[in-house]
Order: structure tokens, then C-alpha cells, then sequence
């Protein structure tokens, strides 16, 4: 199917055309005729299929056709996703898509200006695109008005769940107008039981579809697996990056500690790399994703924040230096590469507790992933070493810790920490002068006469 084999109006179809795309992906193929008649839609497919064109797409047709004579700029549509990355890809693609249909489109979500995206909400907007918890915040303040919403859409609901943000959605989504009042469209990787019951407690009647091909991972991507102990971890990659000549690398961790220790030892190594996880603030993620495309750093590490939502053009490796836990999130990660058509590869270290979680990803994507055995020449022994991160300032009466090390948390599990040698013979002369000063309170103490008796009662 064509795009312009659909109703679609102008000015959304001149947006397409500036895109490049001519043919409906599958999903899109599936969802699209569903949405532009008006009904609810709970779609399923795999990452980089194109979801959220085909909402954007639904969405904008819908509000071009419903010309609205109010005078209040509360917003019209409403997308809810749930991480602040795949706001500002969805935002991009809004622009892109919405270019010729004059809509005023706004993302709201954590760590950037407060005050610049709340007076975006009260000068008025048409499609509002954010994070719950922001949303929320600016919505108890009365800042906007949900009460004209005409489209609703949540992205990667699944992840919502995941992330603990269905309260937060809930929340929202009591206070929009009634189901039957607005058209609702639900997007997720997964269709479970779960987002299921959400649809359908909060959405009218919904068409489930599902696009879910027999092979789960992208088509292009060669994957490779290998198995490794943790202490050999390290020099396997640094011969990896340099056999490969990794242009544009995405390095997985599972923790902030290792996506740490792997930001030292890569750079003192002469491999730039960079770091993306939850507790970076805002600001410079969105630095580190634009240097990161632009192709001024060669390689971002990352914990699985950065393994949905980002479309980055031309990642020709993704490496799972941990192995996810969740096989789900395997899908996710390697597809960062070979999107749109283009070829990449995967590479994944099974160390000692990586290789338990190998049985559930191949039972998820239905293949074996291929085992490789690494010559003892590709591994890399004569590195440069780092010195341990300096320890953090700790509040007064506890103990400091060194960064991304856990011996402060072992200390308060085992109770107080030590008393240093010097603070307890401190200590102990202290009580010893307290004991002097009693003895001088009480006076001299009195010595009985030889011989005498205690008198009688």
C-alpha cells in the first residue's frame, strides 16, 4: 500500500513526500485504514517498523479534518511516552510530519528550562508531547486543560509499566474528556495482559493489531555472540574496536557502575566514548545523542534508557557488553543498528552470569544466536589501567564512599562503621578527664580509723 492510496490531506501527504517514503510499512499498512475511519487502535510490532508515523500521520489527519472555532489553546492531542529520549525523537518527527499543517507542537518533560515550557503550555499549543511526571506537575498547577483532547496516543506502553509510570498515567487519563469523546491509539512492542487492561478500561472498543514477523530481530543485523569470563571482558573489546574500526558504536551496560568504569578505561585508551544513563542531567544527554549523530563521538555507552526510542542513522555496531536480563530488551538494543534498510552488527560478551540469561533471549527470538571463539591474539592485555574514582562526600556521621563502589552500603548493612584508632583513644581519654572531674566534685574520700565499728542502727 501507498501512501497516497489513502484519504490523507495535503498538507500531511507533502510532509511524506519530503520524508522520501512512498510505500506503508506493514504495520502502518494495518493501522492506518483502521485510524483514518475514526477507531481506536492497540498496535503491536517490533522496533524501527514505524510506529510512530503511522500515529503522527492518523493523528494530524484527524485534527485537519476537525476544525475546532475555540478560543481556548488548550491542547488537542495528547502523546504520552516514557522516557524523555523518545519525546524528543517522536517531537522531531512531529515537525517533520506536521511541517505544512500549522499545528503548535510542544514536548514537555524533565531536566531542560521549567519556566520555557510552561509559558509554551499557557501561550497555547495543539499537540502536547511528554513524560508523565512533568505533565502532571504543570497540570496541577492549572497551567493547561486536558477537557479539549480529541486524540490520545501512548507509545511503548509496556516500557510505561516497566517504569513504574502507570499511576502517573492513570492519573492523566481520568482526566480526560469521556473515551467515546476522543480517539484513542495505544502503540507498544509487546501486547500483554497488562496494557491489555488499560486499553481496555480507557480506550473505546480498540482494534488489537499485530505485527509480529517470525524472525523478532531485524533483518540485516549479523549477530555474533561470545563467551568470556569478566576478568577477560575488557581486553576482548578493545580487540573488537580495534579489528572492527567501529565507526558509530552503542556499548550496553546494566548498571551505572560499569557504564563508568567502561567511560575511564575507554578513554584513557584513546577511544572517545561518552555516557547515557538516568542520572545524566537532561541537558547534556541531548549534547552527547547530538554529538553522537553528527559523528563527532565515535561511541556512547549506555544502560538501557538509551535502547528505545532513538533513531540514529547509521550505528554500524551495537555491542551488549552485559548481556539485558529482561530477552525483551535484547530486541530493543540491537536494534539501534541496521535501521531503515541499511546493515549493521551485534555483538554480545557472555561472561559467568551474562550466559543465564542466553536460554530466555533465544526462546524470545526464536533463533540461536551464532558462537564465536576469540583467538588469543584479539584479546588486548597491555592496556592502560585507571586509577580507582575518588570517594564521594558523604553527609556528616556517615561513611564516605568510593564512587560507583558498594563498601559504604556493605558498612551500613553490617552496622556502624569502624571507629578510627586516633577518634577512640580520643574518645577514651575524654571519659577518663570526665572520671578525674567527679573524683574532684566528691572531694577526698574518707579513711576509716583502725579498729573502729560500724555504729548500730
Amino acid at each position: 500500500m501507498k501512501f497516497t492510496d489513502l484519504n490523507l490531506p495535503e498538507q500531511v501527504l507533502q510532509a511524506i513526500a519530503d520524508t522520501g517514503f512512498t510505500d506503508c510499512t506493514p504495520i502502518q499498512e494495518k493501522t492506518l485504514p483502521l485510524a483514518l475511519g475514526g477507531k481506536d487502535v492497540a498496535g503491536q510490532a517490533q522496533t524501527g517498523t514505524g510506529k510512530t508515523a503511522a500515529f503522527l500521520i492518523a493523528l494530524f489527519t484527524r485534527l485537519l479534518k476537525r476544525e475546532t472555532a475555540s478560543k481556548e489553546r488548550h491542547p488537542r492531542a495528547l502523546i504520552l511516552a516514557p522516557t524523555r529520549e523518545l519525546v524528543v525523537q517522536i517531537e522531531k518527527d512531529a515537525q517533520q510530519l506536521g511541517k505544512y499543517a500549522g499545528f503548535n507542537i510542544q514536548a514537555i518533560y524533565g531536566g531542560v528550562d521549567y519556566m520555557l515550557q510552561k509559558n509554551a503550555l499557557k501561550e497555547g499549543v495543539d499537540v502536547v508531547i511528554g513524560t508523565p511526571g512533568r505533565l502532571i506537575d504543570y497540570l496541577k498547577q492549572k497551567v493547561y486543560s486536558l477537557k479539549n483532547i480529541e486524540a490520545l496516543v501512548i507509545d511503548e506502553a509496556d516500557r510505561m509499566f516497566d517504569m513504574g509510570f502507570i499511576a502517573d498515567l492513570r492519573f492523566i487519563l481520568r482526566r480526560l474528556p469521556p473515551f467515546d469523546a476522543r480517539q484513542n491509539m495505544m502503540f507498544s512492542a509487546t501486547l500483554n495482559t497488562r496494557v491489555m487492561e488499560l486499553a481496555y478500561e480507557f480506550m473505546n472498543v480498540p482494534e488489537k493489531v499485530a505485527v509480529t514477523p517470525e524472525q523478532m530481530t531485524a533483518e540485516r543485523v549479523e549477530q555474533v555472540i561470545y563467551h568470556v569470563s569478566k576478568k577477560e571482558k575488557f581486553p576482548l573489546l578493545l580487540g573488537l574496536l580495534r579489528r572492527e574500526g567501529m565507526e558509530r558504536t552503542m556499548i550496553f551496560v546494566n548498571t551505572k557502575r560499569e557504564a563508568e568504569f567502561l567511560y575511564d578505561r575507554l578513554n584513557a585508551n584513546d577511544f572517545p566514548a561518552r555516557v547515557i544513563s538516568g542520572d545524566v542531567e537532561q541537558r547534556k544527554r541531548l549534547r552527547i545523542l547530538e554529538d553522537f549523530k553528527s559523528g563527532k563521538l565515535p561511541i556512547m555507552i549506555g544502560t538501557d534508557v538509551a535502547s528505545r526510542g532513538l533513531h540514529i542513522e547509521g550505528v554500524s555496531h551495537v555491542i551488549n557488553y552485559d548481556l539485558p536480563q529482561d530477552a525483551e530488551d535484547y530486541v530493543h538494543r540491537i536494534g539501534r543498528t541496521a535501521r531503515a534498510g541499511a546493515e549493521g552488527k551485534a555483538i554480545s560478551l557472555a561472561d559467568e552470569d551474562g550466559a543465564l540469561y542466553l536460554e530466555d533471549i533465544h526462546e524470545f527470538i526464536k533463533e540461536r544466536i551464532p558462537v564465536e571463539w576469540a583467538e588469543d591474539d584479539l584479546f588486548v592485555h597491555d592496556y592502560k589501567r585507571t586509577k580507582p574514582r575518588p570517594r564521594t562526600a558523604a553527609p556528616a556521621g556517615k561513611p564516605a564512599r568510593r564512587s560507583g563502589s558498594d563498601s559504604g552500603r556493605k558498612q551500613e548493612r553490617r552496622g556502624a562503621a569502624p571507629v578510627p584508632a586516633a577518634k577512640e583513644a580520643a574518645v577514651v581519654a575524654s571519659k577518663e578527664g570526665e572520671g578525674e572531674q567527679k573524683k574532684r566534685r566528691r572531694g577526698p574520700r574518707r579513711r576509716k580509723p583502725a579498729g573502729e565499728k560500724p555504729q548500730e542502727g
